[in-house]
């Protein structure tokens, strides 16, 4: 195989994106819930993820890939570019890279680029897009490698978080604070600004929710004929609203909905809406 975009499964990503001759290898995270683990490939059930990790009553946890994972992907082609979630809440790009270290150990002619998406989900779908249709073009590796880097740049992520059980469980909230703004119907919702998380605003409400993250999106962006990602976490409706307003209000050329899988939706919990544009 000539190409091959690897990316790690907080993307939200299935093995059905593979195109052509380029190869697409999803690489999985696992969550650890009690004495469960859950493996976050094409086969994880999300309800049960997110139905066990409420009656845990201690913090669950997640676990990046294996620098193994990444050194089998990378492998399988010549040519190998990679995306990973943020680097500064995970160690999977540090896990990539020493998978990209010991591949080439194994073939020193391989070609391997590294991005640290300093976000997840959307955003790395929007990278891999744009990947692909570099490829396609026939651009050289290097210069793929640096307009994608570039595209990383001007590339963001805003998200609503569906629920705060696992910020009280891990002491970042406390459990009045939870309590209070659970009762209350507040969505914090936060974007992905250097690779860290900062929560933007606190409306009560989805519909509130959703209007910020688009007030955010047109404030940091012109997405005119552009595409957006939205991944959302058992909220289908929330997601089809969210990609209406974009349509309608912010113009995008294209707006994709996918199902968040386990990374993201331990993070965003159930109701959670993630947009990359």
């Amino acid at each position: 195989m000539k190409w091959n975009i690897v990316l790690d499964s907080s993307c939200d990503l299935t093995k059905d994106e593979q195109k052509g001759d380029v190869g697409i290898d999803i690489v999985p995270l696992s969550i650890i819930v009690g004495d469960k683990c859950f493996t976050d490939n094409d086969e994880i059930d999300t309800k049960e993820l997110l139905k066990s990790m409420v009656e845990e009553k201690e913090a669950s946890s997640t676990a990046c890939p294996s620098p193994d994972d990444f050194c089998k992907a990378f492998l399988k082609a010549d040519n190998s570019i990679c995306i990973t979630l943020t680097g500064e809440l995970s160690g999977t790009f540090n896990s990539a890279s020493l998978g990209k270290e010991m591949a080439l150990e194994q073939d020193p002619s391989l070609k391997i680029h590294l991005i640290d998406s300093k976000a997840t989900a959307g955003k790395m779908v929007l990278i891999k897009e744009k990947a692909l249709e570099l490829i396609e073009q026939g651009l050289e590796f290097d210069e793929i490698c640096s307009i994608l880097d570039a595209f990383n740049q001007e590339t963001h992520l805003v998200f609503a978080l569906g629920g705060y059980d696992n910020l009280i469980k891990t002491g970042r909230m406390s459990k009045i604070s939870g309590i209070m703004a659970t009762a209350l119907g507040i969505r914090a919702v936060a974007v992905a600004k250097n690779g860290k998380i900062e929560v933007a605003k606190k409306p009560r409400g989805e519909k509130n929710a959703v209007e910020a993250m688009i007030e955010i999106m047109k404030e940091t962006k012109n997405i005119e004929g552009k595409n957006v990602v939205i991944s959302h976490c058992e909220n289908p409706e929330g997601a089809e609203y969210m990609k209406q307003q974009i349509l309608r209000r912010l113009g995008a050329k294209s707006v994709r909905i996918i199902k968040c899988k386990g990374l993201t939706s331990f993070y965003t919990m159930k109701k959670g809406l993630i947009a990359g544009y």
